[in-house]
């Protein structure tokens, strides 16, 4: 049996040693992947076990967002560089202001790509950094922090708090002050690396599906999706121009060249585009349809049977 560790550090789950790779660097790699594999299929369980979580931490963005917030992620080191990953991702895939959902990594920019030594520390940066980007009560933070522990992400909860903004904490360990501090916790705990420590593994791969689920099902709450297609993806190559059309032809069922057409007419907006499509309307009169459903596309389409979004 397992021995009850004796410092905080080893307290936390992502810190201890995983009895399967204690002989990791004597394996070949095929027997390298395979357990790999086998320690990341424990992902998808532990985020399974947060759900009930996770959904309540999407109404509450939903929310603020409906009542002009943002999104604010804040981290440090890899979980930092995956915040600052689905922040970026945000507005070319539903069409949002880059202000919408916004990262703040310990250390700035650099730490993205370099590591900024005693940046992770520092609660003095994370309060500085919450207030140059005027936090408010309409917004919700959410820190995302391996361990649960990181002074930077505690130290901006702490200040978040203190402003009316909704707080939500991503982790991969329950053990923790973070859990004590957000008022929505989210923790997959996947168990201990296959290379002790090392939380870019399994506690990265958990805290990206989470982090995914947050944005995703906020922004299709919000109307940025139609059915299971993104409407609202920004078209700044060819390749997203191509899939622009299939998506016009799979929610209207109009023809290959009938998609093109409307595209090109609308402005190479497919909200638009569809409306046009489904309505059977030129550009200025599906505009006038949107403004009138002050930009629901469900409402504009005359669909609006059991569907929630607004956007």
């Amino acid at each position: 049996m397992e021995t009850m560790p004796t410092t905080m550090k080893e307290f936390r789950l992502t810190e201890r040693r995983n009895p399967a790779s204690r002989n990791f660097d004597r394996m070949n790699s095929l027997q390298m992947i395979r357990l790999m594999n086998r320690e990341d299929r424990k992902v998808a369980d532990a985020v399974a076990r947060e759900i009930p979580a996770i959904a309540r931490a999407v109404d509450e963005i939903v929310k603020r967002l409906r009542g002009g917030g943002r999104m604010i992620y804040v981290g440090a080191g890899s979980s930092g560089r995956l915040a600052m990953l689905d922040a970026a991702e945000c507005p070319p895939t539903f069409g949002v202001s880059r202000a919408k959902v916004q990262a703040l990594i310990a250390g700035g920019r650099r730490a993205i790509t370099d590591a900024v030594e005693g940046a992770e520390d520092s609660v003095k940066n994370a309060v500085r950094d919450l207030r140059r980007a005027k936090l408010s009560r309409k917004d919700v933070v959410v820190g995302v922090a391996a361990s649960a522990t990181t002074p930077y992400v505690l130290g901006a909860i702490r200040f978040a708090k203190t402003t009316g903004a909704m707080t939500i904490g991503v982790a991969a360990n329950r053990a923790g002050d973070l859990r004590k501090l957000a008022e929505i916790f989210i923790a997959p705990e996947a168990g201990p690396e296959v290379l002790t420590g090392s939380t870019r593994l399994k506690a990265g791969t958990a805290q990206k599906m989470v982090l995914n689920m947050l944005s995703t099902a906020a922004m299709v709450q919000l109307g940025h999706a139609y059915e299971n297609l993104m409407i609202d993806a920004v078209l700044t190559n060819k390749k997203l121009e191509g899939r622009a059309v299939r998506i016009l032809q799979d929610a209207s069922g109009a023809s290959v060249s009938s998609a093109e057409h409307a595209l090109r007419a609308s402005g190479h907006s497919m909200r638009l585009g569809l409306v046009m499509l489904k309505r059977g309307v030129n550009a200025k009169d599906a505009k006038k349809l949107l403004r009138k459903a002050d930009g629901n596309l469900r409402l504009a389409l005359g669909e609006t049977n059991g569907y929630r979004g607004k956007g």
